[in-house]
C-alpha cells in the first residue's frame, strides 16, 4: 500500500510495506515547508524564533531546523544539553525552579536563563555573573490574562505556579535583569497574543522599559492555515518599536504541525456488544496528549461514528481497560495486519511516550519526499525497556 490522495500529502508516496509497525514517521519535506514559513515571519516581524523542544525533540532533524531558526528553548538541564550538543545556536532555558545541581549543568551552555520568581533569580544571580561571559537573565511574568479553553494548559488560572504576577513583584529587587518572559498560549491565533500583550503592558509596562528583550513564549499556531500572520507581525513590530526590545517567539507545535504520522497495525478484531479492534499502538503509551487535552486523533480514510458502513472501537494492547483510542468508521471491514495511519503525530507524541506494560515502542522514521527514501533513525527493543528500571 502506497500513501496517496490530494488531501493527505504528508508522507505522500511512502510505501507502507517499508515502514516498521508501529512507527512515527516525519515528512522532512513538510517540516521544511513549516520552517520556510517561520523564517518569513522572522524576517517580516524582526524577531527571533526558537524551537520549543518540549513539543518536538527529534534531534536527527535538528540540522534541518537549524537552517531556519535561531536556537532552542529548553525546560531544564537535559533539554538544554541536547540543544547544545545537537542543535547549536542560542540556548534558552526556563524551569519553574532550579537546584544547584541544575545550574552546574546549565550555566556552561546557556545563553539566556528565565527564572520563575525574584527569589530564584536572586539566589542564582551571582553564579550567573561569575561565568566569565554574559548570560541573559529574565523573569517569567504572569499577565493574568486567560485566553484558552483548557485549564490544564492555562498558566494564568488562579493559583498558577508558573510566572510571577504583578502583585508579587511589588517592592522586589530585580537589579541586572535583562529580559521578561511570558508563556500563556496553547494552539492559539494571534488575537490571543494581542489580548495577552494588553495585559503585559498594563501590568508590566514599567519593567519593559528597563529590559533588553521580551520572550513571548510558545503556543502560537503560526503554521496553521487560518493563523493571522499579519496581526502577529504588527504586534511584534509594535512592541519592538515602543520599548526598544528584541523579541523572541518559541513555538513548538508550529514547527512540527502537520509533518508526521503514526503508522499502526490491526492485531485482532472481536465482537462484544460492538465491533472491536486491537492495535499495536496505545493511546495511553503513545498518544497521551490525546487524553490530556483531550482530542480525538484522526485516522486517514476513516469517518465519525455512523458516517461510514463499518464501525469499530479501537483499543491498545495494554492491560488498561480505558486504553481506548475511540470509535471510528471505515468503508470496509478491518483485517488483521491492516495498516492504519494516525494523522498529525509529530508534536507532543514522541516526547511524551512511555513503555508502560512493556508495550512495544514505535520506531522513529524520516521520509524524504525529494529522494523518496525512508530512514529509521531509532528502533526500540527490550534492552531499552529493561535499562529504564535499573
Amino acid at each position: 500500500m502506497t500513501i496517496a490522495g490530494p488531501n493527505h500529502d504528508v508522507c505522500a508516496g511512502l510505501d507502507l510495506a517499508l515502514v516498521p509497525s508501529p512507527a512515527f514517521v516525519v515528512d522532512v519535506g513538510r517540516l521544511r515547508k513549516n520552517l520556510e514559513h517561520l523564517r518569513k515571519v522572522q524576517a517580516a516581524a524582526g524577531c527571533k524564533i526558537l524551537l520549543a523542544q518540549k513539543a518536538f525533540s527529534l534531534w536527527p532533524v535538528y540540522p534541518v531546523i537549524r537552517e531556519y531558526l535561531d536556537g532552542t528553548c529548553s525546560s531544564g538541564e537535559w533539554e538544554a544539553r541536547l540543544a547544545h550538543e545537537k542543535f547549536g545556536g542560542e540556548v534558552h532555558v526556563y524551569s519553574p525552579a532550579y537546584t544547584d545541581a541544575d545550574m552546574d549543568g546549565i550555566l556552561p551552555i546557556a545563553d539566556h536563563i528565565s527564572f520563575n520568581t525574584p527569589a530564584q533569580y536572586r539566589r542564582f544571580r551571582d553564579r550567573v555573573r561569575s561565568q566569565g561571559r554574559h548570560i541573559g537573565c529574565a523573569l517569567r511574568i504572569n499577565p493574568e490574562v486567560s485566553t484558552g479553553q483548557t485549564a490544564l494548559y492555562d498558566p494564568c488560572v488562579p493559583g498558577s505556579r508558573l510566572g510571577s504576577n504583578a502583585a508579587s513583584l511589588k517592592g522586589q529587587e530585580l537589579d541586572g535583569l535583562d529580559g521578561l518572559h511570558f508563556h500563556t498560549l496553547c494552539e492559539q491565533n494571534s488575537d490571543a497574543l494581542e489580548a495577552t500583550l494588553a495585559g503585559v503592558e498594563e501590568r508590566f509596562g514599567h519593567l519593559l522599559q528597563k529590559v533588553k528583550w521580551l520572550n513571548m513564549g510558545g503556543g502560537h499556531h503560526i503554521t496553521r492555515s487560518d493563523y493571522d500572520v499579519e496581526r502577529l507581525i504588527g504586534l511584534v513590530r509594535g512592541i519592538r518599536e515602543k520599548y526598544g526590545v528584541e523579541v523572541y517567539l518559541e513555538p513548538g507545535e508550529a514547527v512540527a504541525l502537520g509533518t508526521g504520522i503514526l503508522v499502526s497495525s490491526v492485531l485482532d478484531t472481536l465482537h462484544n456488544a460492538m465491533e472491536l479492534a486491537i492495535l499495536d499502538v496505545s493511546i495511553t503509551c503513545h498518544m497521551p496528549d490525546c487524553l490530556e487535552m483531550p482530542y480525538r486523533p484522526d485516522i486517514r480514510g476513516s469517518g465519525l461514528p455512523g458516517q461510514l458502513p463499518y464501525q469499530y472501537r479501537l483499543g491498545g494492547g495494554t492491560c488498561l481497560a480505558g486504553d481506548i483510542i475511540g470509535d471510528y468508521t471505515f468503508n470496509a471491514p478491518l483485517r488483521t495486519g491492516q495498516r492504519l495511519i494516525f494523522e498529525d503525530m509529530s508534536h507532543y507524541t514522541m516526547v511524551k511516550t512511555s513503555m508502560f506494560n512493556g508495550v512495544k515502542h514505535p520506531a522513529f522514521c524520516l521520509w524524504d519526499p525529494e529522494s523518496r527514501t525512508l530512514s529509521t533513525v531509532r528502533q526500540f527493543g527490550y534492552e531499552d525497556f529493561r535499562s529504564r528500571m535499573g
